[in-house]
């Protein structure tokens, strides 16, 4: 187990927050040169840090706490009625764990949604230097899921890393035009059943931000444990 208080830390100055409007953010990042693996990485994400690209980072904001770490105890997760009919309607779906998205269709399908779903987000435009560097394999533990019909068309891929406790939900891309499908919620039952199939304990889903509407979805997986002054408290 690596010794946490050996590592380097950087703090940016405040700047915009991305999520809340009038807020200043400022966040805590993990020296970009220290030798990551996924011992090192699973300690982090059980003290509420996650990953964007090659950088492990947590809110560090003075005037504020809003952000909270939440994660799925996936053996003790009963999914709701709409969850459930979610995953009934998508049973002709085929998933399958792929070692790599660096084709065309991936790079499509992730450029549709941001243009889609998030053109007021940081990601937007997309760009493929972007996306590579985004949700490219990190330290060796990176995994995707992809989503096909049964025609094999892409319709979604969870981005997930494999932690020594659970699986971090990096970030699902999918296919806007196919609504009815709620592939977003499906993304993430199909990474609870994933940890559930590894032996797995826990879905990390990030940061959930009580303020911010576009955060709310987290809170519909019950039990959801969140890291409250250090200590994982159970919400049933």
């Amino acid at each position: 187990m690596t010794d946490l208080s050996n590592l380097k830390l950087f703090a940016t100055q405040p700047h915009p927050c991305s999520y809340l409007e009038g807020e200043e953010a400022t966040t805590l990042f993990i020296d970009p040169n220290a030798p990551v693996d996924q011992d090192l990485y699973s300690q982090l994400s059980q003290i509420g840090f996650r990953r964007s690209g090659a950088h492990l980072y947590r809110p560090h904001c003075a005037q504020c706490s809003a952000c909270v770490s939440c994660r799925i105890p996936v053996e003790h997760f009963r999914p709701n009625r709409k969850q459930r009919r979610c995953w009934r309607r998508n049973e002709d779906l085929t998933l399958a764990m792929v070692e790599r998205i660096d084709a065309d269709e991936h790079y499509e399908l992730y450029a549709h949604y941001i243009n889609t779903r998030h053109r007021d987000g940081d990601m937007y435009p997309p760009s493929r230097a972007q996306y590579e560097a985004f949700l490219s394999r990190a330290w060796g533990v990176t995994q995707y899921l992809e989503v096909r019909n049964a025609e094999d068309r892409l319709l979604a891929v969870a981005v997930c890393d494999r932690l020594d406790d659970g699986l971090s939900a990096v970030y699902t891309f999918f296919d806007s035009r196919e609504d009815r499908r709620s592939l977003g919620v499906f993304g993430i039952l199909a990474q609870v059943e994933q940890a559930k199939a590894l032996g797995l304990r826990y879905v990390y889903l990030g940061y959930w931000i009580k303020q911010c509407r576009k955060m709310d979805y987290k809170t519909q997986y019950r039990p959801l444990e969140m890291l409250v002054n250090r200590r994982w408290v159970r919400v049933n």
